[in-house]
């Protein structure tokens, strides 16, 4: 939860915006679609009594992102949530390191035309000049959203790998999601958008990894196979079973 002060810090920011854009109170109401006076509560920091998606549609009224940052004195939340992404990104290294003549690159940031964004896992292929850009999910939320971030990375490598002197003849694509029953309910309920961004199946990818030829746009479920992981495994923990009682 935000303290007093980082409450009346984002409601002055966002009076700022709309002072600098311009706009009254009424404007801004009237385009989050809520009332002149919550508005006025927003800017006076009093957001205790607002709903996440009133504060939210008030950001997006002055084109302003909101964005939740959990903090904890107990844990390390970001370890935590990140553990699995960085446990498959290990996964998909090694079975691509399995083929000889792969050069991989992960965590590569960019920002080209304006456009910032981290690609997960890059890998290279100098023999057939073949570029793979890898995406990892251990959770599927927003289809639009990953499939249009997907592509924005697939658009810009070429321009992105200049600097490591790769200059491929094929740009090919990899969304590789954590095995999961809510995962492949997900991608389920999308096939269609799934099936028309990237068209190949996981067993071309094999065959395709051994030997690149061409390029490929495949998803694949990515199985946990290590000893003690196979129930966890890389998807996103949703449910925790109550603790036996003895």
């Amino acid at each position: 939860m935000l303290s007093a002060v980082d409450d009346q810090r984002l409601g002055a920011a966002l009076r700022a915006s709309r002072t600098h854009r311009r706009l009254r109170q009424l404007d801004v109401a009237r385009a989050a679609g809520v009332s002149r006076a919550t508005i006025s509560r927003v800017e006076r920091g009093h957001f205790d009594q607002l709903a996440l998606s009133t504060i939210r549609s008030v950001g997006r009224a002055l084109d302003v992102r909101m964005e939740l940052v959990g903090r904890s004195r107990g844990a390390d939340l970001e370890r935590l949530a990140n553990g699995r992404h960085a446990a498959l990104a290990e996964h998909v290294a090694q079975r691509l390191a399995s083929h000889p003549g792969w050069v991989m690159r992960p965590e590569v940031s960019f920002a080209v035309y304006g456009e910032r964004g981290v690609i997960d896992l890059l890998a290279w292929h100098p023999q057939s000049r073949s570029l793979l850009v890898i995406e990892l999910k251990t959770e599927i939320v927003d289809v639009g959203e990953i499939l249009g971030t997907l592509d924005r990375k697939v658009r810009l490598s070429r321009v992105i790998v200049r600097d490591f002197g790769w200059v491929p003849l094929t740009v090919s694509c990899w969304l590789a999601v954590g095995h999961g029953a809510t995962n492949r309910r997900r991608v389920g309920a999308h096939q269609t958008v799934f099936t028309a961004a990237l068209p190949d199946r996981a067993a071309r990818l094999r065959v395709w990894v051994a030997a690149p030829a061409g390029a490929i746009r495949v998803l694949s479920f990515i199985a946990d196979a290590r000893p003690g992981n196979a129930r966890a495994g890389f998807a996103t923990v949703r449910r925790v079973a109550r603790p036996r009682s003895h």
